[in-house]
């Protein structure tokens, strides 16, 4: 449907952002409203400007997508009067291996022991539930292990457009810092590789076939 007034083009996308609720991609919204990309990158920006500092609705961009959202300073206001479901908080270790699947992706499990040398079974088991990381294939090695790369949600989680935005690693060390404190995380060991506190769960056959692969070969493949 092609939007014959170009002024109230903003206010048209900020109400189809506000009904998706989640992110949407740009050259879809091209496509449903006709407009060039100049236009909404113009609209886009506008309300970017708009919507930040201290307004409770922020705008967020990533892999050529769009999103309203809530500001971080209030989410523990929005916290205490929805009471949602929080996510389990990460702990340094889960962290720091997201870290390092950031930077090395795509990457096995037996790899990023090898970098921290510390298993990692949990750590890479709460990832993939919390959907920071994702399965993304095998690689062509002894056993064929599965290789894990970051998720839309990482970049959204770490308000990333795309993984060209990055930080050099110590400064996504101290992002990871201010997150852990804003979540609150409970109070953890000194130790750098504290683990979760999961050890009775069962952990999911994908891990444990990974597991295998160091009796096959004898390191990491």
């Amino acid at each position: 449907m092609k939007v014959e007034n170009k002024n109230e083009l903003k206010e048209i996308v900020l109400s189809i952002l506000f009904v998706s609720g989640d992110g949407l991609d740009k050259d879809f919204i091209l496509q449903k409203l006709e407009i060039s990309p100049k236009e909404l990158d113009s609209c886009i920006e506008e309300l970017c400007r708009e919507y930040s500092g201290e307004k409770g609705i922020h705008i967020i961009k990533y892999k050529n997508k769009v999103q309203l959202t809530s500001n971080p300073l209030y989410a523990d206001y929005i916290s205490e009067v929805l009471n949602p479901v929080r996510e389990k908080s990460l702990t340094r270790a889960a962290l720091e291996t997201l870290a390092i699947i950031a930077y090395k992706q795509p990457i096995t499990k037996l790899e990023i022991e090898d970098i921290r040398r510390v298993n990692c079974d949990y750590a890479v088991q709460i990832l993939v539930d919390q959907n920071m990381i994702e399965v993304v294939g095998r690689k062509d090695a002894v056993g064929k292990p599965l290789l894990f790369a970051t998720t839309e949600n990482f970049l959204k989680r770490f308000n990333l457009e795309d993984l060209g935005q990055l930080p050099d690693y110590e400064q996504l060390l101290e992002r990871i810092k201010v997150i852990n404190e804003e979540e609150k995380e409970e109070p953890q060991s000194d130790s750098l590789y504290n683990e979760f506190e999961l050890k009775t769960e069962e952990l999911p056959d994908f891990l444990k076939d990974e597991d295998e692969l160091r009796h096959v070969d004898g390191n990491v493949s």
